[in-house]
């Protein structure tokens, strides 16, 4: 009798296990139906404003992430030659971060500072015997020349006026001679690519591990009543973002932790709030160590994985620059003085802290700002073009080691 006991005990035993089993490997592959997510409001402050800090410009004439709007090459402007311009006015110009940044977030010219590489070294471009109606149409329009240029259309999209660019023209006529760097750090073809040697879970070097200690506590506080061990969450935070049929989107953890505490505790986190970033920073750090293991093998996730690469090639904005015109064609150059990196590491260290703004950001919010780098309207955190943005980006950085909170300039 016994020994049958004991049989039955086992049959329990390997039948719970078994069908925990079930349920944890539907919980790595998707959201099953018994996770509460809270799906009829905005997962952020609504309505949706841009933050006070940033360029508060609409450009609703151009491309945004969201939606696609007409950009037609310009046809050639014919000019009379020789162009006759303010030499003076003409680089002033070329050093105006008004204008987009400058000419020389690209461009080498004589007696600047912190150039970058991005394009041509210009410092010589008067000896180059060049068509002056040339260059004026490739500043005006340089997709006239080449489709996909990297170089914003400043003319077409009326970043410059026609009289400022023949200024610009008169100033390059002027270059001819190679350009001395006053300091070493000038010269982008030899400055150093910088490494971030910062201690980033070391809370005496960064501020956010402060933002991670309050997400423990939140947890103990909100969520320990479900899920009594936090332990068990290790590994969870790097195969995220899934795809939730309920929502019929890709959702982060950020957006995650909104739905979710709203369903369960009625608990208003919205994505970029201090609570919420610090439940994101603990609900990530405990898969520190871990290697990022997006799935994208079903139909909907690749669906929005590739949705996600396009987006990465959409020319946007004013200044009508691409993802990939800054993180592939760009890649391991200079702008000015930022160092542009590949996509690859990109995404493990975020929620990440940010030594230049003092505040911390998740991905969301770096894509935002990408866009009103590029003068094109960002969208709310929750869009789910910024989802399937995260989602291709972590993808490609599968392998990756996460490293959350991080800490960078």
């Amino acid at each position: 009798m016994l020994a049958i006991h004991h049989l039955k005990m086992y049959f329990v035993l390997f039948v719970l296990s078994y069908f925990s089993g079930i349920l944890n490997l539907v919980h790595a592959t998707e959201f099953a139906a018994t996770v509460q997510l809270e799906a009829s409001k905005p997962a952020y402050n609504s309505p949706w404003a841009r933050y006070a800090t940033w360029e508060q410009k609409n450009w609703d004439k151009y491309t945004n992430t969201a939606k696609e709007l007409p950009s037609p090459i310009s046809p050639k402007q014919k000019l009379e030659i020789p162009i006759v311009g303010d030499v003076a006015n003409g680089k002033k110009l070329i050093a105006d971060r008004k204008l987009g940044g400058s000419c020389l977030a690209c461009h080498l010219v004589p007696d600047e500072h912190l150039m970058g590489n991005v394009g041509i070294d210009l410092t010589e471009i008067g000896t180059w015997e060049n068509d002056e109606e040339r260059m004026f149409n490739h500043i005006y329009d340089s997709r006239i020349y080449n489709p996909n240029s990297v170089m914003p259309p400043w003319g077409a999209h009326g970043l410059i006026s026609p009289t400022e660019i023949k200024d610009i023209v008169a100033y390059l006529k002027t270059l001819k001679s190679p350009v001395e760097f006053a300091e070493a750090v000038d010269n982008p073809a030899n400055r150093p690519v910088p490494v971030e040697t910062r201690n980033n879970l070391d809370p005496f070097e960064n501020p956010a591990m402060a933002s991670l200690e309050l997400g423990e506590q939140l947890f103990q506080q909100q969520c320990s009543s479900c899920h009594q061990s936090a332990a068990k969450y290790k590994g969870w935070a790097v195969k995220m973002p899934k795809y939730a049929p309920s929502l019929q989107k890709v959702l982060g953890v950020e957006e995650f932790v909104t739905r979710h505490a709203r369903a369960t505790k009625q608990l208003n986190y919205v994505m970029q709030s201090k609570e919420n970033l610090a439940l994101a920073i603990y609900l990530r750090a405990l898969s520190n160590g871990e290697a990022i293991a997006v799935d994208v093998k079903d139909a909907k996730t690749q669906a929005a994985f590739k949705r996600g690469e396009t987006l990465m090639l959409r020319k946007q904005g004013q200044l009508n620059l691409a993802c990939v015109d800054c993180h592939q064609t760009g890649a391991n150059k200079w702008l000015r003085g930022q160092y542009l990196t590949t996509t690859k590491g990109m995404i493990d260290h975020f929620p990440t802290y940010r030594t230049s703004r003092g505040e911390i950001w998740d991905i969301r919010k770096r894509l935002q700002w990408c866009n009103v780098s590029v003068r094109a309207n960002e969208l709310p955190p929750d869009a789910s073009e910024y989802a399937e943005l995260e989602l291709y980006l972590t993808a490609i950085n599968n392998g990756q080691i996460m490293n959350v909170p991080g800490i960078r300039h």
